[in-house]
């Protein structure tokens, strides 16, 4: 097998790539040949070190994968060699991994396994935010920051497929054709326009829903844009630093801000997690959500790739195959 591992915290470019026998299923266990390994701004932080959950080093990056199984351990029944599955687990940017069964989730056969890689941890964020953190309503209006990134193309979809109006702002111009093409009804280059001023005409007096996994600058005209009710989701920080809201513009127009951390919810509620994911699946399944093609790169450039989204330059969803 080969995997890429970090040694030490630091820059991505310091990651190498090891090749070492294939692992083996044990009790429970499947042995999964990597067609496809999503790559997260989270999984950089972590190989930075300035995540909040650290991992000791070695270890290999990467949490969301999808393949096909090689390989099932003693006890497992319900998954057997060839079946097409995809997981969360630590250390996906490798060939071969070894998974519990239960964690794993079959892959319909509408979806491609670059898709199902790329959408676990923005998909199940953004089902999570918007189904279980809050009920969003048909007709309402989403404010999407970020709208080209991973999370905020999930945004999109979702918000669209939950009956919502959704307004799109990033900052430039192919990261909101691609939200366009997510299903945006309006877009806003928020380096060039008001973000708050053209939020507010967009939809009308004041968006229902912010969603907003960029933080720094952007975050407050974005509350402010929200109107009677408005429910902010403060979801990140990819923009790096983290807001000071004012207090008082969660007070004016009754505003709610909706913290929401979908990884910690998954620890605490395995069996909720696991029929998060099928909603999702059966959805993708029924057309209802429409994961975008990710851009494919070698598993070699992991580096390149994780330095290109701490310097916010990926488009959409980017996955590594071995």
């Amino acid at each position: 097998m080969r995997r890429i591992v970090c040694s030490d915290y630091g820059p991505p470019g310091r990651l190498s790539i090891v090749e070492e026998p294939d692992p083996t299923a044990g009790p429970g266990q499947v042995l999964v040949a990597v067609e496809a390994a999503g790559v997260n701004y989270v999984d950089a932080l972590t190989v930075a070190g300035t995540y909040q959950i650290k991992i000791p080093t070695p270890f290999t990056p990467g949490m969301e994968l999808a393949g096909a199984i090689v390989a099932v351990g003693e006890g497992v029944e319900d998954f057997v060699a060839g079946d097409r599955v995809l997981a969360m687990a630590l250390g996906a940017y490798a060939s071969h991994v070894v998974v519990p069964a239960a964690t794993l989730a079959r892959v319909p056969d509408r979806l491609d396994l670059d898709r199902a890689a790329a959408l676990v941890q923005s998909y199940c964020t953004m089902w999570f935010s918007l189904t279980r953190r809050m009920t969003l309503e048909p007709g309402e209006t989403v404010l999407v920051l970020g709208a080209g990134g991973g999370i905020g193309l999930a945004a999109v979809d979702v918000a669209t497929a939950l009956g919502a109006r959704v307004i799109a702002a990033a900052s430039s111009t192919d990261k909101l054709d691609a939200a366009r093409a997510a299903g945006a009804a309006e877009v806003i280059n928020y380096t060039t326009e008001d973000l708050k001023v053209r939020a507010k005409e967009l939809s009308g007096g004041g968006v229902d829903v912010v969603v907003d996994p960029v933080g720094g600058e952007h975050a407050e005209p974005a509350l402010r844009a929200t109107g009677w009710n408005g429910r902010f989701l403060v979801i990140g920080f990819a923009g790096g630093a983290i807001p000071k809201l004012p207090a008082n513009l969660v007070l004016l127009n009754n505003r709610t801000l909706i913290g929401v951390d979908w990884g910690a919810w998954t620890g605490r509620d395995p069996a909720g997690q696991h029929q998060l994911l099928d909603e999702i699946l059966i959805a993708v399944g029924d057309g209802r959500l429409h994961p975008p093609a990710p851009h494919r790169a070698p598993l070699e450039d992991a580096g390149k790739v994780l330095q290109a989204a701490i310097d916010r330059q990926l488009v959409g969803k980017t996955i590594l195959f071995p």
